[in-house]
């Protein structure tokens, strides 16, 4: 039998306490899931420290479609879709603003990152109808582990494993594995 650590009791005690906004969450995703999602998504981004980030951590683990215990996930940050994947080690700093996408593990995300979902949200083809009435498509992007990702990068594109995306990058096109890029579009600058 193992004995529970402090890490795993603080773990429990998180989940505890985040049981009101996950039952908020749930009652609300009867109508938009993905709303009630980004809505406590904003509600949980406030709680500020080292308990703020437990508690995310707690309720991200129970409404995501996956987010690994342990993953630290820092003030400030908003994520708009639950179809999201967090894996293990994986940082992700303040005010950072996440759509939907599949992070593997032992990724750190600096402040200011957004991750869109793709580069089609918006369609624009037509003139005559509003931007915000065209629909979109929805991306799920890919993180690879072992990735870095500098504060104020925008990421609208897959990144392979062992990469480096230059802080204020914009990612438009897949990177591959190994690769540092940078600039705006992001352009491979170096091999790993």
């Amino acid at each position: 039998m193992e004995i529970p650590t402090v890490k795993n009791i603080a773990q429990l005690g998180t989940t505890i306490i985040v049981m009101p906004v996950y039952f908020v969450f749930r009652l609300l995703a009867i109508l938009d899931k993905n709303t009630a999602f980004a809505s406590c998504s904003q509600f949980m981004s406030l709680i500020p420290g080292k308990l703020g980030s437990y508690l995310r951590n707690s309720f991200y683990h129970l409404t995501m479609t996956h987010c690994d215990q342990g993953v630290v996930i820092s003030f400030g940050t908003l994520f708009s879709q639950f179809d999201t994947e967090i894996s293990h080690g994986t940082y992700i700093g303040p005010q950072c603003n996440v759509g939907s996408c599949k992070i593997g593990q032992d990724c750190l995300l600096g402040s200011g990152v957004h991750i869109l979902s793709g580069k089609h949200q918006h369609s624009i083809d037509s003139t005559d109808v509003p931007i915000r009435d065209q629909g979109g498509t929805l991306t799920k992007i890919q993180v690879g582990e072992d990735t870095w990702i500098g504060n104020g990068a925008i990421i609208m594109a897959d990144i392979g494993t062992k990469c480096v995306v230059a802080a204020g990058s914009v990612v438009v096109n897949a990177v591959k594995d190994n690769q540092i890029v940078a600039g705006n579009p992001a352009t491979v600058i170096k091999q790993r």
